[in-house]
């Protein structure tokens, strides 16, 4: 067992960022990445909005450098998962694979995950012309004909996203009417550049990752009847699910299972916990607003340890 002021769950832009700082301000901290490391950023090619890369980074060379610059200043960078927590008693507990950690402060990164299809030709084209991100990747899909899936806030808010770019835009959903807000589903069925497929599913991705996607092989539920539909890209808007199950027994959560903060801070129920990135942000879910919260984790649990230290330093007589 290693004790630790700091371990970081999870990397990605929050993760990789609260390291950074924490490492800068001395505090060591432990990076448990998981096998998987890097968050969604590694599934994403062109990366043309984080700040300082003008001319655009590719998703996974980006999460590297992030990493070179957090091991430079001293952080503990280390390809473990996380499979158990404890913070009911102090120090906390980290489990990660058959090792124990301890740690007098913990911040959580472990992101969310977007929902797919679950289609083989899909995963093969991620980044290829499939994305779960209209708004970071639908400035490469202008002036083209695109097919969104989804029925639900999202999918509208994507749509009408995407309109801004693409020649036109189809939604493809499974039934015959949208679980969205009455005022999303009207901004959709109004805007001229928005068609709609109803009943129907994507059986398959069309294309290559030299070609990108050509188009789909559509089934209609209620005919059977399949049918190839031409487009040039595919955004698929069914949701997100945080990474937060081991966490469940532990943190507040909220409905959809993310982490719950005090407004306008990263500070979960637990004191000396922190959690920052997508795994508490639902709305954003940017790689900088990710950034920000793993900046103000970092300083808020060297804040949190410097309160400690000042609590335990004994009295000295007049």
């Amino acid at each position: 067992m290693s004790h630790h002021k700091v371990i970081i769950i999870g990397s990605g832009p929050a993760g990789l960022t609260a390291g950074l700082y924490a490492a800068r301000a001395n505090l060591k901290p432990l990076l448990l990445e998981g096998l998987q490391p890097g968050g969604q950023l590694m599934t994403t090619t062109e990366v043309e909005n984080f700040p300082g890369f003008p001319e655009g980074i590719q998703g996974p060379d980006l999460m590297d450098k992030m990493r070179d610059q957090v091991k430079r200043f001293g952080a503990d960078a280390r390809f473990e998962t996380v499979t158990e927590v404890d913070f009911v008693k102090k120090p906390f507990k980290v489990v990660a694979e058959d090792k124990t950690y301890t740690a007098d402060t913990v911040i959580i990164s472990t992101g969310a995950t977007a929902k797919y299809i679950g289609l083989e030709s899909e995963m093969a084209l991620l980044g290829h012309g499939v994305s779960a991100c209209a708004t970071c990747d639908g400035f490469f899909f202008r002036d083209r004909d695109i097919a969104i899936v989804g029925g639900g806030d999202t999918a509208m808010e994507e749509a009408n996203f995407l309109t801004r770019f693409a020649k036109s835009v189809t939604i493809i959903h499974r039934k015959n009417t949208f679980r969205a807000s009455k005022i999303m589903q009207e901004r959709v069925l109004n805007n001229p550049k928005i068609k709609v497929i109803w009943d129907t599913v994507v059986e398959k991705v069309l294309g290559s990752k030299d070609t990108g996607v050509t188009g789909l092989q559509l089934k209609n539920l209620k005919t059977g009847e399949v049918k190839e539909f031409p487009t040039q890209g595919l955004f698929v808007a069914i949701g997100h699910k945080p990474n937060t199950e081991i966490f469940r027994e532990q943190l507040e959560l909220d409905a959809a299972g993310y982490i719950k903060v005090a407004p306008g801070t990263v500070d979960t129920n637990v004191p000396g916990v922190f959690a920052c990135g997508d795994v508490q942000d639902h709305k954003y879910r940017q790689a900088i607003t990710a950034a920000g919260t793993g900046c103000m984790a970092a300083m808020d649990a060297e804040k949190y340890l410097e309160a400690m230290e000042a609590k335990q330093e004994p009295c000295l007589p007049v």
